[in-house]
């Protein structure tokens, strides 16, 4: 019965001792806080700019209040071909809201996308899409549009992996984002893309609440219902868009700091790239290039890549990067899985 006894204490104090660390012994074998990452330079700058920043003895210490890091969201945290998400889901309004204005069946670009001519669907212009978002995307109450936004991404299947849009978010830039997060970094989606569409799926796919997404913002209007309760009504009027220099104008209005890390893959990033990296202190500056056709897609034009509508990556950008020692990451040759769902 002694030796029982001490066999149970001894159990319970190596337990206790374990417990205390915090860690198990699978946690303690994962040290990698980025697993799908190729060892290779755009991981060996992640880690540097984290610990630059946060290790109090470093002289570019950041301080907490002052970690802040910025994300695009399409073709930075999830696939952005063959169309933007946002736009398909307006494709997809179309014939309920011809349904509800019937004198819209015969105007363009109503027609064409009733038509279901996926080849006329993709040579609308820029204008014809804007009027497409301005009319699918407003006229409704704010609570409206987030219900019929998230039930539209519960049914909603990609044309290619026939799974959400919410299953093909970047394995390595949620573990990403995770890091910098537990180093102490507040993470911001800055996106092209609505923000009230944004916000209907961010906290459950990203982890990053509604108060932490800029983008492109429209207008609302304060009313009451037939019981006197107050609402809000999404207005066809932009007061952001937040693409371009749209983004750092968002940044600041929004967020109010210059972020100190700022991630992209297009053009449109280019300029939140710009204002971060232009501050004192440790910066970091990056961008996903869609180099992989096998696993995903392969677009550009830069570094001879096909040309692309969506999500533009031209060589001047390319050249920007490497003038300016932003990292570009290759999908290709920086990252071991690109969805969760890979083996």
């Amino acid at each position: 019965m002694m030796f029982r006894s001490r066999f149970l204490a001894a159990a319970l104090a190596s337990l206790l001792t374990v417990l205390a660390s915090g860690l198990g012994p699978a946690a303690r074998a994962q040290t990698d806080p980025l697993p799908s990452w190729n060892d290779g330079a755009a991981k060996q700058a992640i880690l540097a700019f984290v610990k630059q920043t946060t290790d109090q003895a470093s002289p570019t210490f950041v301080p907490p209040a002052e970690r802040i890091a910025t994300f695009d969201q399409d073709g930075t945290l999830w696939v952005e071909h063959p169309l933007y998400t946002q736009i398909v889901y307006c494709l997809e309004q179309v014939p309920a809201l011809v349904r509800q204005k019937p004198e819209l069946a015969g105007v363009e670009p109503f027609k064409t996308v009733l038509s279901g001519d996926r080849e006329a669907m993709g040579k609308l212009s820029d204008e014809d899409l804007l009027k497409l978002l301005s009319m699918t995307l407003t006229g409704v109450s704010v609570d409206q549009f987030r219900a019929g936004a998230r039930q539209w991404l519960e049914t909603a299947r990609h044309p290619r992996w026939k799974r959400p849009y919410t299953d093909l978010t970047y394995l390595p830039m949620q573990e990403l984002m995770k890091y910098l997060r537990a180093s102490g970094y507040k993470t911001y989606i800055v996106t092209g893309g609505g923000q009230d569409f944004v916000r209907a799926y961010a906290e459950a796919t990203y982890g990053i609440p509604v108060e932490q997404v800029v983008g492109t913002a429209a207008a609302t209007k304060y009313g009451y219902d037939k019981d006197g309760k107050p609402f809000l009504t999404k207005e066809p009027r932009l007061l952001l868009n937040d693409n371009d220099a749209g983004k750092p104008e968002g940044i600041y209005l929004m967020i109010g700091r210059r972020p100190h890390a700022a991630f992209g893959n297009s053009t449109g990033d280019r300029q939140m790239l710009e204002y971060t990296t232009a501050g004192n202190g440790a910066r970091l500056g990056m961008l996903v290039l869609h180099d992989d056709a096998v696993r995903e897609y392969a677009y550009g034009p830069a570094q001879g890549l096909p040309d692309s509508r969506v999500g533009t990556f031209t060589q001047a950008l390319y050249d920007e990067a490497k003038a300016k020692g932003w990292t570009v990451i290759s999908m290709k040759s920086d990252w071991k899985r690109i969805f969760s769902f890979e083996p």
